[in-house]
């Protein structure tokens, strides 16, 4: 198991057209790749456009073309070895809308899972998407990822079960409405001490950026200008991580379930008195 891993958050512009989206997508992973990263992560929605911003309507959307630069990137990441994780509405059987989805990408270049946004907001769940079902984690260098998109962020059970299922770092990509998605991330990390990765497109880069959180709440950076790529190395052995990671994470895990943190005086009749002085 390696002790550190490399990690590329993009920040990008969000488009109409899959085949522009794409080739940006495609530029990003060249990018991440030649600076060294095992893994890009990439923005809400990215690939197919998405909702309201600037899909009004599932019609307009060429799912061929979308499925055709799904597959151009998929066999990018296998030669240049790089995993990917991408945002994209996955069109599902009609009359059903899509799923709001991140697309996981290997470097063997296979679509080896996808996450489906399960918490929508009220205009996603009424006009354009339908709500997935299931966590989904995966493993790059004995690291363990989970996903979540956009409003899910407000959602604490989420993180908490991506944190009983051993996640090191969860990617969460976003259309945001507002910065406070960046402080809302930075308090996961530093409650469940873990990465928490935030990819955010260029259109929202006027009060919020793609950013990086550590495991005891440090900013580890984030994008600067309205387009671009943060490089940020996950790394067990920093030393500034060691009382999140080797101390505060095992103890947060265990705490509920362990006896000796339970009441030693429940007969006790000062303890049962809670009026007594």
């Amino acid at each position: 198991m390696a002790d550190t891993l490399r990690l590329a958050i993009a920040q990008l512009p969000v488009t109409g057209d899959p085949r522009r989206n794409g080739a940006a997508v495609r530029e990003a992973m060249r990018e991440a790749a030649g600076q060294g990263a095992r893994l890009l992560q990439l923005p809400e929605g990215l690939l197919s456009g998405y909702a309201l911003n600037p899909v009004q309507d599932w019609a307009e959307v060429d799912w061929d073309v979308v499925r055709d630069e799904l597959d151009s990137i998929t066999r990018l990441a296998g030669e240049l070895r790089l995993w990917v994780v991408l945002g994209s509405a996955h069109p599902l059987t009609p009359p059903r809308w899509p799923h709001n989805s991140l697309y996981v990408v290997s470097d063997e270049g296979a679509v080896v899972t996808r996450y489906d946004k399960r918490f929508v907001s009220h205009t996603e769940a009424t006009r354009f998407y339908t709500a997935g079902s299931d966590p989904v984690t995966f493993e790059v260098d004995g690291f363990r990822f989970g996903c979540v998109i956009c409003v899910e962020i407000n959602f604490p059970e989420l993180f908490i079960e991506y944190a009983g299922l051993g996640v090191d770092c969860v990617l969460l990509s976003a259309y945001p409405v507002d910065a406070i998605f960046a402080v809302k991330a930075r308090a996961y990390a530093a409650l469940h001490c873990s990465w928490v990765t935030l990819s955010t497109p260029s259109d929202t880069a006027s009060f919020i950026a793609s950013s990086a959180f550590a495991p005891n709440g440090d900013v580890l950076g984030e994008v600067a200008g309205s387009e671009g790529l943060l490089v940020v190395d996950l790394d067990r052995t920093a030393p500034e991580l060691q009382v999140a990671l080797t101390k505060a994470r095992p103890w947060r895990a265990a705490v509920s379930a362990d006896p000796t943190y339970r009441s030693g005086a429940p007969d006790d009749a000062r303890s049962v008195d809670r009026t007594c002085r």
